[in-house]
């Protein structure tokens, strides 16, 4: 019997850590390409690379460096800005680039441009001057400011003003693409992936935690009726207010910046995404903070339809939804990086404990969807109020 129970314990360690194993696998496929991503070059190696250019001059960090690229500024005053290209980006990216600002440029709007270096290359391979992959670029400086948190209601306006007269600039825009399509907004996707890593991480320190949220997100998401599956347009893909360049004043909108993100898209994703980072001054790491201003949803919707293309009846109806969808959709994927380890945006300086961060984002993104979905009624009125719909029916 002694020896009966001895095999029968084997076996079931044995058995465990065959399931354990499994476990670890499935979760190694659903992690993110953005957890592999590798952290930027050292000053010194940015000093190397930035003589490949023809633009004398120190080369220093800049004040927001941002969480994927690096960036340098070069000269004083500055003369361009260098940067190192995360891997997450295909390098022939900076093809697409080029199409995209000569195109923005013969429209009439004022853009960051690439630099060739001396011998003509639009970027140069990380391996060529040392260990790892991504690649460098140098970009020309645009004077201005950077605004990270929405400050009135006329920068709302006029931020939007200048999202409009992208879009306007790129319709019907059909460049041929060098870089493979990223699909940044894949909602039911995300939903996918955050249910199949709740079963692959039942024994993660966080999971009480975090299951309780990703039900939550799950059952608010099948209560959604957001319209998905219309035509794509060629959008920025990430209008965080920073990725925006305002003038001395912090007035007008002068370009767009990081454009690494563009392609094609839902308006909806890319409209629905401006106003879950601008409606909600406080930020992604408060839960109890957060807030869906809808005075800057109205100053903004203002502001883009006023110099935007004409949009179609369905396109137009589904932007008061689209908040909510990418809010549940960010809560999502947060929930699922929590479970999954995926700590490369996390701060690990205030969330020691992997996934703690990525767990308080989920539950602010969550709180964010529930309180734009209440303005639903009223982000509706809005975009079909006379000041704001004019000629964008379809």
């Amino acid at each position: 019997m002694l020896v009966f129970c001895l095999v029968l314990l084997i076996s079931y360690a044995k058995a465990r850590a065959a399931a354990r194993r499994c476990v670890a696998v499935r979760a190694t496929f659903l992690r993110p390409k953005m957890e592999c991503a590798q952290m930027p070059p050292t000053l010194e190696r940015a000093r190397q690379v930035a003589s490949l250019w023809n633009v004398a001059g120190a080369v220093r960090p800049v004040g927001d460096p941002g969480l994927i690229n690096g960036t340098w500024c070069v000269g004083e005053p500055v003369a361009g800005i260098l940067q190192w290209v995360n891997p997450v980006f295909a390098a022939e990216v900076q093809l697409d680039i080029q199409l995209l600002t000569d195109r923005l440029k013969a429209c009439g709007l004022e853009t960051p441009s690439l630099i060739p270096t001396a011998n003509g290359r639009l970027w140069v391979p990380h391996a060529e001057v040392g260990e790892g992959e991504g690649c460098w670029r140098m970009l020309s400086f645009v004077e201005g400011t950077t605004v990270h948190r929405i400050e009135n209601l006329d920068q709302a306006h006029a931020g939007a003003d200048l999202v409009g007269r992208f879009h306007a600039a790129l319709d019907g825009w059909n460049a041929p693409r060098h870089a493979p399509v990223r699909r940044i907004h894949d909602t039911s996707a995300r939903m996918t992936e955050l249910r199949d890593a709740l079963s692959a991480s039942t024994d993660h320190a966080l999971f009480s935690d975090v299951e309780s949220i990703a039900v939550a997100v799950l059952e608010e998401w099948s209560k959604t009726s957001a319209v998905m599956g219309l035509p794509e347009r060629i959008c920025h893909g990430d209008l965080k207010i920073s990725n925006l360049r305002f003038d001395a004043d912090r007035r007008r909108a002068v370009c767009l910046l990081d454009l690494d993100t563009i392609g094609p898209m839902e308006l909806a994703c890319e409209l629905g995404d401006m106003w879950r980072s601008w409606c909600n001054p406080a930020g992604e790491d408060d839960p109890a903070a957060v807030v869906f201003d809808l005075a800057i949803f109205e100053a903004s919707a203002e502001g883009f339809l006023s110099t935007a293309p004409a949009l179609s009846t369905h396109e137009r109806g589904a932007l008061a939804t689209a908040p909510v969808r990418i809010c549940l959709e960010l809560a999502a994927r947060f929930a699922r990086d929590a479970l999954l380890n995926s700590y490369f945006r996390e701060d690990r300086e205030r969330y020691p404990q992997p996934g703690q961060h990525n767990l308080r984002r989920a539950q602010a993104q969550l709180n964010l969807a529930r309180l734009a979905a209440q303005r639903i009624p009223d982000c509706a009125r809005i975009l079909g109020g006379s000041r704001v719909a004019g000629r964008h029916l379809g």
